[in-house]
């Protein structure tokens, strides 16, 4: 079976080669403040406390994309807003961020995220509880240190509707009868609206309503293309590519919109091995193979895809307002960036 069916010709997509050529001059466009922000997170946590620090260092030593710094970053210069402002936002994001999928690899009892063993089953769930709440704690104390409450309410906006969002989930796990329109609640709460917080914040500093619209939009947008194209990976790319099991979803009790468009397509009988899964939360009775073929032979794949792909365009066609410039250019190009990432 395909494994990575090709994407759709709905955007302009470069081959793998120039996609990563141009996926590089997107982050390095903000490379020095990139890694500025890098060096403020590794400063702030550091701690006298033994664990944060050996936690931490193992956590940000596992790399990530660090997507939502970067687009705070690049929304800021396209606005020319850059300063010492927003490599604290930045750096902010990353933490809250990294503080959700900490509790998050808790609540799924993850065993790997990004190839390397996740905290909670190096420490244990107490510590690795209290690891997240540092995380937020710390980034809403640093968030606090520019006196710009509007953006400290945005951000606890953001904490707050991933927190519902998890929530969401937790209600609804194990159910097979999960809809399209609660799985786009999920997905909006738990990833689009950190999106559009990243990418809004420097238009809150700025005090300009149209350009706050329009990013945020622009992030959302992104957001949702985002997770449309994570829940993807998990059917068509491969362990060593993704950093962890594949169909960890499934297995964990999630429906995603994959298998979300598909159950009405099955019959009675190709819908059990689903629910099977779901029950055991575990494929002891059903091959991850079996899955695999009802997806590839659904058709959802494609189908997906071309929604991530208009989402993509929804995000490009957001940036309109803004004058023509380098940061708009890389900003155009992070969907393209998002919908040709394989891990």
């Amino acid at each position: 079976m395909n494994r990575n069916p090709s994407l759709a010709p709905s955007l302009a997509l470069a081959p793998e080669r120039a996609t990563a050529d141009r996926g590089a001059h997107f982050l390095n466009l903000v490379a020095d403040r990139l890694a500025a922000t890098e060096e403020l997170i590794r400063k702030q946590t550091t701690s006298e406390i033994a664990f944060i620090d050996d936690a931490s260092e193992h956590i940000f030593n596992g790399g990530g994309k660090r997507v939502r710094p970067a687009l705070l970053l690049l929304s800021s210069r396209m606005l020319g807003n850059e300063g010492a402002e927003d490599i604290t936002y930045a750096a902010v994001v990353e933490l809250i961020h990294t503080a959700t999928l900490v509790h998050d690899d808790i609540i799924d009892d993850s065993k790997l995220r990004r190839g390397r063993t996740t905290v909670h089953n190096i420490w244990d769930n107490s510590q690795a509880v209290l690891l997240g709440d540092w995380l937020y704690t710390t980034s809403m104390k640093m968030a606090l240190s520019h006196d710009r409450l509007d953006v400290v309410r945005q951000l606890c906006d953001a904490i707050l509707r991933m927190t519902e969002g998890e929530l969401l989930v937790l209600q609804r796990l194990g159910a097979i009868d999960v809809s399209r329109d609660e799985y786009f609640d999920i997905i909006e709460r738990k990833t689009a609206h950190l999106f559009a917080t990243a990418c809004s914040i420097p238009a809150i500093a700025s005090s300009s309503g149209a350009d706050l619209a329009a990013l945020e939009q622009y992030g959302r947008s992104l957001g949702l293309c985002f997770q449309l194209v994570d829940d993807l990976l998990d059917f068509t790319e491969s362990e060593a590519a993704l950093g962890k099991p594949v169909l960890s979803d499934l297995r964990g009790g999630k429906l995603t919109l994959p298998l979300i468009m598909l159950m009405p397509r099955l019959d009675s009988s190709r819908r059990q091995r689903i629910e099977q899964v779901l029950e055991d939360r575990d494929f002891r009775r059903i091959e991850p193979e079996q899955i695999l073929e009802l997806v590839t032979c659904g058709g959802v794949v494609d189908e997906v895809r071309e929604l991530a792909q208009s989402y993509a365009l929804a995000a490009q066609t957001a940036l309109e307002r803004f004058p023509a410039s380098e940061a708009r250019d890389a900003l155009e190009f992070a969907p393209e960036f998002v919908l040709n990432r394989r891990s």
